[in-house]
């Protein structure tokens, strides 16, 4: 079995508090709940072959074009287009820091442990997120999907991490709160851990490259 000398980590939901708040702050604050925003989203990608959000954080598309097509995609579900000008505010505003997490990850990198991150995010919403904690201290490099035109669970994403840090798959461990995503890195080779808490994703990660 390689030995594990590297960790991946996603952003959202593993190194902030889960993603499901930042939703309900948008249902709070515009009127717009995570199913209406589910809905809008499968029925857009039914009309054009292509999910909105998906090419959003591909860099495909702005954060304004997105919105626009996401205020309409909302209309006939709320019988009026909602004013979505703060969500970028909501949303990351609804997420914060998870002290245990990125306590960890300052530790491994302190101790040697080759760090990198690997993040499904928005190219617009870049200086907010990295705000939110010390990345540059932490992280190698930071792979965002809307800077290099590919995302999660697409394998390219995952080989092009490799090979900016430099290692194969099986020396790497990848930390990643959705399970789409962990399925794509095992599929690659990734020893991967689906974090659902922080006791339990600490503790598989340390068990890994013990």
């Amino acid at each position: 079995m390689a030995e594990i000398r590297a960790v991946i980590s996603d952003f959202g939901g593993v190194l902030t508090t889960p993603l499901l708040p930042s939703f309900l702050s948008l249902q709070d604050e515009i009127g717009v709940s995570p199913e209406h925003f589910g809905t809008a989203l499968r029925t857009l990608t039914e009309e054009r072959g292509k999910n909105p959000l998906y090419e959003m954080e591909r860099g495909e598309i702005t954060e304004v074009d997105f919105l626009e097509r996401l205020g309409k995609g909302l209309e006939p579900l709320l019988d009026h287009e909602p004013h979505l000008h703060r969500f970028r505010e909501l949303f990351i505003g609804g997420l914060k820091a998870n002290p245990p997490m990125i306590d960890l990850m300052q530790e491994l990198r302190s101790g040697g442990t080759r760090m990198a991150m690997l993040t499904n995010n928005v190219r617009e919403w870049e200086p907010l997120w990295r705000a939110m904690l010390p990345v540059d201290e932490i992280f190698e490099t930071v792979v965002d999907s809307a800077f290099v035109g590919v995302r999660k669970p697409e394998a390219r994403i995952y080989e092009l991490t490799l090979e900016r840090i430099g290692m194969a798959a099986a020396d790497c461990v990848f930390v990643d709160d959705l399970l789409p995503n962990i399925e794509a890195a095992r599929e690659l080779g990734f020893h991967a851990v689906h974090f659902q808490d922080n006791e339990q994703a600490i503790a598989e990660i340390r068990a890994a490259l013990a």
